[in-house]
């Protein structure tokens, strides 16, 4: 199996330190820009825009870093909860034609209900996924090029047509994570890719098993992904101590706060993250070499693989092996993550090429590389750099 990698574009900021303000980038078009073309440039399948109130519009940022790459894959909230399935159609539309056919959506029907008020959105947790599955009812058939009468409790439309199809047929692949009972039962009907966030593995296959038979019912086949971010270092010994890094200006008034906000969310999901730690520092490793540190104060995906490259690519392949073909991974700080990713991880991957050259040894010099190379040899040169890693 050859899994997609996908990255991670940080449209609410990003930084080196968790909970710690000096350290922090803001979300400027340029910089996610750079972070889009590093992902292009080093051969991840995708990027993941996240949506919320804190973050910026996933269309309007999708739209502008697109034509700065070649080939990356852009994965956009498509939120069922705001705006009607028709207008959604034609700007899914616009957006896979525009890019290619590079579009993915992810289906994000929300979950905080305060979130939601700010937005003039009052329905209660299973009433949200009641009104999504008929919203993607619609909206499949409109891009299906159907004429579409519908009624329904939440949703009604007469003659609703999408004049322009988009550059994917029927659509861009439908995208979707949530751990309810709700939320699987949407999987099941209408998404191509369920995306768990970075439970242990045994806890993952669970969520697979179910939505793949809730799938079979209908039916239907689901694929399946897992978004983590990922701490990867030569060496274990230096991914663990960048982990500790990471957090290492956070205090507990601001992991109690952060716990206490999310406690009132009615995200599901979000509390199966929380119990993982239940805001400790002390029981962070949740499996092996899975790290709940980043769910301390960061709400939605908070775990983190953190090893050296061997073993980061076991874990990995223990998902795979569970049925997982795609992973949506991110680090801090992002730019430099996706390097690091790419350079030390991507050789070990299935279907992923390496990044770094082992054939000749570069120096940064014009004036060295030609007698080094000629002077170690391509075979002498690739051991060396072999046996530096771990």
């Amino acid at each position: 199996m050859n899994p997609d990698i996908f990255w991670f574009l940080p449209t609410s900021g990003d930084t080196r330190y968790l909970g710690e303000s000096s350290s922090g980038r803001a979300p400027t078009m340029a910089y996610l820009g750079e972070i889009a073309v590093a992902a292009d440039l080093r051969g991840y399948d995708g990027v993941l825009i996240p949506t919320g109130s804190g973050c910026l519009d996933p269309w309007v940022v999708a739209a502008s870093v697109a034509p700065l790459t070649r080939r990356l894959k852009f994965l956009v909230a498509l939120r069922t909860s705001l705006g009607g399935p028709s207008a959604a159609a034609r700007a899914t539309a616009t957006l896979d034609a525009a890019t290619g056919g590079r579009l993915l959506l992810n289906v994000v029907p929300g979950g905080d209900a305060a979130e939601l008020a700010a937005d003039g959105v009052f329905l209660s947790h299973d009433e949200r996924y009641e009104a999504a599955s008929e919203y993607l009812t619609i909206w499949r058939r409109l891009l299906a090029g159907e004429t579409v009468d519908f009624e329904g409790r939440y949703h009604r439309v007469v003659g609703a047509q999408n004049f322009f199809p988009p550059a994917q047929s029927p659509h861009p692949p439908l995208y979707f994570g949530g751990s309810s009972p709700a939320a699987h039962a949407l999987a099941a009907e209408h998404v191509d890719v369920y995306l768990s966030w970075g439970e242990p593995p045994q806890a993952v296959a669970q969520k697979i098993a179910d939505v793949r038979a809730r799938a079979a019912a209908h039916g239907r086949t689901v694929r399946f992904g897992v978004r983590l971010h990922v701490i990867v270092r030569e060496t274990t010994d230096e991914a663990w101590a960048a982990a500790d890094r990471l957090i290492r200006y956070l205090d507990d008034e601001t992991i109690a706060r952060t716990q206490a906000r999310q406690a009132v969310m009615d995200s599901v999901g979000q509390q199966r993250m929380a119990a993982l730690h239940q805001g400790r520092r002390d029981r962070l490793e949740v499996s092996p070499n899975l790290w709940a540190g980043v769910g301390l104060v960061r709400g939605g995906a908070g775990t983190a693989l953190v090893g050296d490259p061997q073993i980061v690519a076991e874990r990995l392949r223990e998902y795979m092996e569970i049925g997982v073909d795609r992973f949506v991974l991110s680090g801090y700080p992002h730019l430099e993550e996706a390097v690091r990713f790419a350079e030390l991880v991507f050789p070990l991957i299935p279907g992923k090429r390496a990044i770094t050259e082992s054939s000749r040894t570069y120096t940064g010099s014009p004036f060295d590389v030609r007698g080094l190379s000629a002077q170690a040899g391509p075979p002498e040169v690739s051991d060396r750099v072999t046996a530096k890693r771990p």
